[in-house]
């Protein structure tokens, strides 16, 4: 999907809000617009509970984006590999809990992408900052494959790479703006996914950043 069909698409004359990217995989465009300012200021007290930070991996090498965590466990990366923890490994304490706003997010964009069952337990909460990126992807950390992965965009802008079921496999760019939901599971549920490097800007609510929190299933 390029960004011009993209942008051809949120014109429908029908004005669906909902987007296919593949089988078990949407776009809800602006999902989460209308929650932008309690979610935001929920960021905030979790970052000032569990400061962002950026984690290295098991090959040594530090990651672009920043993050926390919040919810029953946290996601965790150093030379161990990648795993959940119940505790922040910098504090030793306890995640924060998961704001409802989150939770109510979350649960309802998954029912609303056919997923009605969803119950997340860990909310990774990233911030990037411009020329940060995710490199393509999996997420199998979790132990319910079952459950689909739920991704929040507030802030810039970023463009999505959404491919298949190889590393491979030809990659959609799927422009997010501020308020976008992905929701992913089912037959797309281990497809790779990215994101490019993040251009400059300055959104109103964000700042110069992009936020993104990303919903799990993880035990």
């Amino acid at each position: 999907m390029t960004r011009e069909q993209l942008s051809l698409l949120s014109l429908d004359p029908a004005g669906a809000a909902t987007y296919a990217l593949a089988e078990g995989a949407v776009l809800l465009r602006g999902f989460a617009k209308s929650k932008e300012a309690r979610l935001f200021a929920d960021v905030e007290r979790v970052a000032a509970h569990c400061p962002f930070r950026h984690l290295v991996t098991p090959g040594g090498f530090r990651m672009s984006v920043a993050m926390t965590n919040c919810g029953e466990l946290g996601w965790v990366s150093d030379e161990r590999g990648y795993r959940y923890s119940p505790v922040d490994p910098q504090t030793g304490f306890a995640w924060p809990a998961m704001p409802q706003s989150f939770f109510d997010l979350a649960t309802t964009a998954a029912r609303s992408a056919g997923y009605p069952s969803f119950v997340p337990d860990a909310c990774l909460v990233n911030r990037y900052a411009p020329g940060a990126r995710l490199t393509l992807h999996q997420d199998k950390n979790e132990r319910d494959a079952r459950a689909p992965i739920v991704s929040v965009s507030l802030g810039l802008s970023a463009v999505f790479l959404f491919g298949g079921a190889a590393r491979s496999d030809r990659t959609a760019r799927v422009p997010l703006v501020h308020g976008d939901v992905v929701v992913w599971g089912g037959p797309s549920r281990f497809f790779y996914h990215g994101v490019l490097a993040l251009e400059g800007g300055v959104h109103p609510l964000t700042g110069g950043y992009r936020i993104n929190l990303t919903f799990r299933k993880a035990v």
